[in-house]
């Protein structure tokens, strides 16, 4: 039975789903943290939700709710991200028809965006002449629209007279990386889309408004008489579709709806993920929006928490109120089945009464028996059978990458300092909103810090803000240490404290200090890992709340700094920030908005986040929504370290393949290019290879 439920997926259905030495001075962090620790990043995104959302209030009028919808609109629309400026020509192709009792089925592609084809397939009733039609969308099955269970919606809705349009979502179905059936088109999939400004949930409804589009291109097509459904991943594809496009007169999400809270330590797909939502609504809002079309909520009573009926029911008590503004009539209904997550039967004849109530005017709404029906192999249904869909397909990396390109020709290559002190500020505000969104989170109030020292050893536990605790270790550590370290691993302070780099800093009379950021090392959330993403849950929550890790990380740094400097009375002046693996994009990003740091190391970090491949190697935490396009790249983001020491050592790429000396140098000419127009040339170097020993001599 497939399930939204990430960690589930890979035995049912998925195939994809898939001591330190001691030195002269070393602060490192320790699990002084409760037995519970790893627990805690959960109850503090949990806490930052409920009290984002405590002030909700129904609208009292009519008109308070148009106000409060325009806005809203508004925001749900930024989150998606950029949608193409202009519709690209539909330019559909019939590539087969299977002749069937009481309808057939055709096999359609038809362009969504400039050369980004959909996979379809229409199921066409008998005699069918200005019908109704339903976009049927597919949830995580594996056959994606080929699914049987998928299937089985379309022919018994085409057996009842209406006109079907069934479609493969990005990455899935006939439209993943390659082309067998059966791929997972979210964790670093899905990723590469965010840092260009895209996302998939976005992209989905963008498609199903193409989808609409072409359903009206059809003589056999009623135009004012349309109805979407589908189920889990479908079924938030059916919510959001059928609440921004008014043209859907019928709406039925299946095991799909709950609340957005509910997310909050379930694991769920990219492709759900409204960014930053949690700050401007709940699930309530975005269901309110259909109002005052028919819209019928279905859930299981053996579902997962996040699509259960009592969080459903919380989103629908809050939704009730405005479909009541249009009046007591107003269609609004909530229908629960003993079962597990699936879109079974009796969900099906609940749905097929819904439609012919709403785009038929027959009926009450009450279940429609199912016509008896045969569902095909899958392969049969394919527009692309077997290895024939042409090699320049584009994917969801390669389309990615195509926008990436786009949006960065917005930071044009400064050729003066003036140009450059412009777009200084602009990439540095730009940073600032990718990380910390509305604003960065707050200090403790007061002072809750904890300092011990036994013999050569002092403990340091600090509040970067209020719910989140960390822990630092100091051997043999000097009260005013000439030269501060600090070294981060996003694996966790004994791994950075345990490098190669550590330690060769050390012996050369270093403080070097390591810590667990907050979601890492042995404060990580334990069950975090999806396919390549091994921080998947702890990211994907961070993004409901709109407060990516990157950022949160980042104020971890910052706040390290100033406890230093509150408990030490002052900060040395030559601060070193050095960043292992993904960390180097923390330390990069830190540093481009403390100047108290003085030097800066990157070894082994991501060169540019332009991936045509899905990501690897790499953190989703690191992976934030629009900072391609509202800030620029890695070289833009260093380039703001300049004048100060940055050292590049070695690089990778998107996909994890190691980057030689000329292609570093290519990635990061722009930040060579500001080095030289803030005239501190010889402050930025690149070594090839993240060797330790050369990592130190270019220090000094």
């Amino acid at each position: 039975m497939p399930s939204t439920r990430a960690p589930q997926l890979g035995p049912l259905r998925w195939n994809a789903w898939v001591l330190l030495a001691v030195v002269s001075i070393t602060l490192t962090v320790r699990s002084a943290s409760p037995p519970d620790a790893p627990h805690a990043f959960l109850q503090f995104v949990r806490q930052q939700a409920a009290a984002m959302r405590q002030q909700d209030r129904p609208p009292a009028t009519l008109a308070e709710w148009q106000t409060q919808r325009t806005l809203l609109r508004e925001r749900i629309r930024q989150a998606w991200g950029d949608f193409p400026d202009q519709p690209a020509p539909l330019e559909p192709q019939l590539r087969g028809t299977l002749q069937r009792d009481g309808y057939r089925v055709e096999k359609i592609v038809f362009q969504t965006m400039p050369d980004v084809w959909m996979t379809a397939n229409a199921y066409v009733p008998e005699r069918a002449e200005r019908v109704p039609a339903v976009l049927c969308v597919h949830g995580h099955w594996r056959g994606a629209k080929q699914d049987p269970v998928v299937q089985a919606r379309c022919i018994g809705l085409a057996k009842l007279g209406f006109f079907v349009l069934s479609v493969d979502a990005l990455g899935a179905g006939e439209r993943g990386l390659g082309k067998a059936l059966g791929e997972y088109h979210g964790e670093m999939v899905a990723a590469t889309l965010f840092p260009a400004g895209l996302s998939l949930c976005g992209l989905q409804v963008y498609e199903n408004l193409r989808a609409v589009d072409y359903l009206l291109t059809r003589p056999e097509v009623d135009g004012s008489r349309l109805g979407i459904t589908g189920c889990s991943g479908g079924g938030n594809q059916t919510m959001y579709s059928g609440a921004w496009d008014e043209r859907f007169s019928a709406v039925v999400p299946v095991c799909s709806v709950g609340n957005y809270q509910a997310y909050l330590g379930a694991a769920c797909c990219m492709c759900e993920v409204l960014p930053g939502a949690l700050q401007f609504t709940e699930e309530w809002g975005v269901l309110a929006l259909t109002a005052p079309r028919g819209l019928r909520v279905i859930n299981a009573t053996r579902d997962a928490v996040q699509f259960s009926v009592e969080e459903a029911r919380k989103s629908l008590e809050a939704t009730r109120p405005i479909y009541a503004l249009y009046g007591s009539q107003a269609p609004l209904d909530h229908a629960t089945f003993e079962a597990s997550h699936d879109y079974n039967q009796p969900m099906r004849e609940s749905m097929y009464g819904w439609m012919t109530r709403f785009l038929k005017d027959v009926g009450d709404g009450s279940p429609i028996a199912e016509p008896e029906l045969q569902t095909e192999d899958p392969e049969t249904l394919r527009c692309f059978p077997g290895d024939s869909r042409p090699d320049d397909f584009l994917t969801i990396p390669q389309l990615a990458a195509r926008h990436a390109r786009q949006v960065l020709e917005r930071h044009p290559w400064p050729e003066d300092s003036d140009a450059w002190q412009a777009q200084r500020a602009a990439i540095l505000q730009g940073l600032t909103g990718c990380l910390f969104g509305e604003e960065p989170g707050q200090p403790a109030a007061g002072p809750d810090v904890a300092s011990v020292r036994e013999g050569e050893e002092r403990t340091l536990r600090f509040q970067p803000e209020p719910g989140v605790t960390l822990t630092a270790r100091q051997q043999s550590g000097a009260a005013s240490p000439q030269r501060l370290a600090v070294v981060l691993d996003l694996e966790g302070g004994e791994q950075a404290a345990a490098s190669e780099l550590a330690q060769r800093l050390g012996q050369q009379d270093w403080s070097v200090i390591t810590l667990d950021l907050r979601a890492t090392g042995q404060l990580a959330y334990p069950r975090d890992r999806i396919g390549r993403a091994v921080d998947h849950n702890t990211a994907e929550w961070s993004l409901w709340i709109g407060r990516p890790l990157l950022g949160q990380w980042v104020l971890d740094v910052h706040r390290l700094l100033d406890t230093l400097a509150d408990q030490d009375s002052r900060l040395p002046d030559t601060i070193l920030l050095a960043g292992l693996g993904p960390a180097g994009l923390v330390a990069i990003c830190a540093a481009a908005r403390d100047t108290r740091i003085s030097h800066v190391v990157t070894a082994n970090t991501l060169a540019s986040y332009v991936s045509d491949q899905p990501y690897h190697g790499q953190r989703l935490g690191t992976i934030v929504p629009g900072i391609l396009r509202d800030a620029g790249d890695i070289a833009h983001l260093s380039a703001l370290i300049a004048p100060r020491r940055l050292i590049v050592s070695g690089g990778v790429a998107g996909n994890g393949q190691p980057l030689d000396a000329e292609s570093l140098a290519a990635h990061f000419a722009f930040t060579r290019q500001a080095y030289r127009l803030e005239d501190a040339a010889a402050q930025f170097r690149i070594v090839p290879e993240a060797d330790a020993d050369r990592i130190v001599a270019q220090l000094d």
